[in-house]
């Protein structure tokens, strides 16, 4: 299983190319010597770009197939998951070209935080990256959140 986990800081060039933290870069790999594979979406919760493993992003086709596909919800599930998102490969160098699109819905100037969450990463600009990170753990602290059957 895929698991990308830490934060990491790399830079934004002119062209909008940024390198993937090696870390993660290894997690993509599907074996050695290929490519990191990866579809950025904008996540549409938070204003940031998620980067979903190929496998992962296919996996979410399976719950969006059991609503009527002439349905409502299909449809705005589908554009919402679908319409603004970009498979990407790495160069050898794993750097990857984020969409402009993307760039602008994220905020991003010259320095990006990539963000570990398990399964996916998200980038995010650094200033939005730390509000996140303290309001994710403010939340689950006063919630008193904790996974079930966890041993420490």
């Amino acid at each position: 299983m895929t698991q990308f986990l830490g934060t990491h800081v790399n830079k934004l060039d002119a062209k909008g190319r940024i390198s993937i933290p090696a870390p993660f870069r290894a997690s993509l790999r599907a074996a050695p010597g290929e490519a990191a594979s990866l579809v950025l979406r904008p996540s549409h919760n938070l204003q940031c770009i998620e980067a979903w493993p190929i496998a992962a992003f296919q996996a979410l086709a399976t719950p969006l197939e059991r609503l009527d596909v002439f349905s409502e919800e299909h449809d705005d599930l589908a554009a919402t998951l679908y319409a603004d998102a970009y498979p990407l490969e790495a160069d050898k160098e794993g750097r990857i070209v984020l969409p402009e699109s993307l760039v602008a819905h994220a905020g991003l100037s010259d320095t990006a935080v990539f963000m570990g969450l398990g399964r996916i990463f998200q980038i995010w600009e650094p200033a939005a990256a730390d509000r996140r990170r303290a309001e994710a753990r403010e939340r689950a602290r006063s919630r008193g959140l904790t996974i079930a059957g966890a041993s420490a």
